[in-house]
């Protein structure tokens, strides 16, 4: 019985994009007994998740992760981080292994100098060919996500006017450069043409405060209802599930919306759809800003923006919101 290792250490939406990787090897490997290394921040995405048969976690001592590890005897190690601490733990391990292509170069151009070498590939495409030598076919599944019964949330337990159909707006991100300011929030909302419940963790609620507030003060008939920091990411994620509709940034909870196959309105700043993450297999729109000379202006994302206009999110039109 082959047993395979994954490496993902972050974050939420890679992680729930490396999915489709874990379903075909162990549907499609026979007799495969699947391992999942990941940080412990991360770890309840992969706990409920029958594809995978143990969760390792990344603690303070990569050391003591190489002993853990080597103490399975892995046959075959796929690298779906592809950094400094996959390699020396494929190092260690020294079995048969192989790493998805990060595209690095090819983004750094991109980010610096605007030149577009980047494939038309999706990441998960990306992911699956790095396990390929495995004998493993993208099974056109899409992505997977699993909510453990206790964390469902019913919608029974919303305010009066959420409980026949919403949507629901992940109004978060890591970073300040892929999130919509506020006010362009508000204006967004109030384009939405069913009630509207806002998603993110402890640190967006007060956000999402100020623009529940405003909806009230203003006595608008859209209702706004802040659930941020109010419900776990599977209790996040089941409000996801139950919306009619999506609204997200580039972030996590975008690719969990994926997973469960909604309409997506996907709302990009400093980033990029051709960087390879926008919402797999399930429809969706892109709103951005096309032109920019300074767009994308990185990779990831930044404190604040580094030309100080905000360009990128301050124009996005709002006019056309039909999927």
């Amino acid at each position: 019985m082959p047993k395979i290792l994954i490496l993902r250490f972050s974050s939420i939406g890679d992680i729930v994009l490396t999915t489709p990787v874990v379903r075909c090897i162990k549907e499609q490997v026979p007799g495969a007994e699947v391992h999942y290394c990941t940080k412990k921040a991360f770890q309840s995405i992969l706990a409920h998740n029958p594809y995978v048969d143990k969760v390792h976690v990344l603690g303070d001592k990569l050391g003591d992760l190489v002993q853990e590890l080597k103490a399975e005897n892995f046959d075959y190690v796929v690298d779906l981080h592809n950094n400094l601490r996959t390699r020396i733990i494929k190092t260690r391990l020294a079995k048969p292994s192989r790493s998805f292509d990060k595209l690095n170069y090819e983004k750094w151009l991109m980010v610096n100098f605007k030149v577009n070498r980047l494939p038309d590939v999706h990441i998960v495409q990306r992911y699956l060919d790095a396990a390929s030598a495995l004998g493993i076919k993208d099974d056109g599944k899409g992505l997977d996500y699993f909510i453990p019964v206790q964390d469902e949330a019913d919608v029974h337990t919303l305010p009066a006017g959420f409980q026949d159909g919403y949507v629901a707006f992940a109004i978060g991100a890591q970073h300040f450069t892929k999130r919509l300011p506020v006010k362009r929030i508000i204006e967004l909302c109030k384009q939405l043409q069913q009630p509207v419940i806002l998603l993110g963790g402890k640190e967006d609620s007060p956000n999402g405060e100020v623009i529940a507030a405003y909806f009230k003060i203003h006595n608008l008939p859209n209702k706004i209802y802040n659930a941020c920091g109010k419900y776990n990411l599977n209790g996040s994620a089941s409000l996801v599930r139950q919306a009619t509709q999506v609204v997200s940034h580039d972030t996590g909870l975008m690719h969990i919306a994926a997973a469960f196959q909604k309409d997506i309105i996907s709302v990009w700043g400093n980033t990029i759809p051709e960087f390879g993450m926008y919402p797999f297999r399930t429809k969706y729109k892109v709103l951005e800003v096309h032109g920019l000379s300074c767009r994308p202006c990185s990779k990831i994302g930044y404190k604040k923006c580094p030309k100080g206009h905000f360009k990128c999110m301050r124009d996005i039109s709002f006019d056309d919101l039909e999927i």
